[in-house]
Order: structure tokens, then sequence, then C-alpha cells
């Protein structure tokens, strides 16, 4: 996978978690594209600790979605408390 078609794809991944989980983020562009793609980095680590994935294998569009709202989570947690 390229690096164009990984960022279009973070993109598309931060928007749907902050779509689905909505409120005052105040995340730009860049944000929401490494929002998506931290989502679907930690989709691919857990599929594969749990016997889904193999290494190297991309997680899927789903999983990658529920990643990126984990993250947004924690970020929410860490700009809160910080």
């Amino acid at each position: 996978m390229g690096i164009i078609s990984t960022i279009v794809i973070g993109f598309v991944v931060g928007l749907l978690a902050r779509f689905l989980l909505p409120g005052k983020d105040g995340m730009g562009f860049v944000m929401t594209t490494v929002l998506g793609i931290g989502g679907a980095l930690l989709a691919g680590f857990a599929m594969q600790n749990l016997g889904y994935a193999q290494p190297g294998q991309p997680a899927g569009f789903v999983a990658s979605v529920v990643g990126a709202i984990v993250v947004l989570l924690i970020y929410r947690r860490v700009r809160r408390d910080g």
C-alpha cells in the first residue's frame, strides 16, 4: 500500500471515528489523519495478538474505525487531564 493511499484511508477512518463519536475536539486535517492511521495500527496489533490476522496483514476497515474510536477516546482523556 502506498503512502498516499495510507493517508487517504487514514483520513477517512479518522473522519468516521469523529462522526461516530462527536464532540469538540478541535482537530484539523493532519490530526484526523493521524487518528485514523493510529486506529488502524492499533486494530492491526490487536487482531494479530488475538489471532485474527497474520503479521503484515492490514486490519479491516471496520476494525480500523473501532481502533480510531479507541484512540480518540484516549486523546480526549489526555487532553482533558493534561
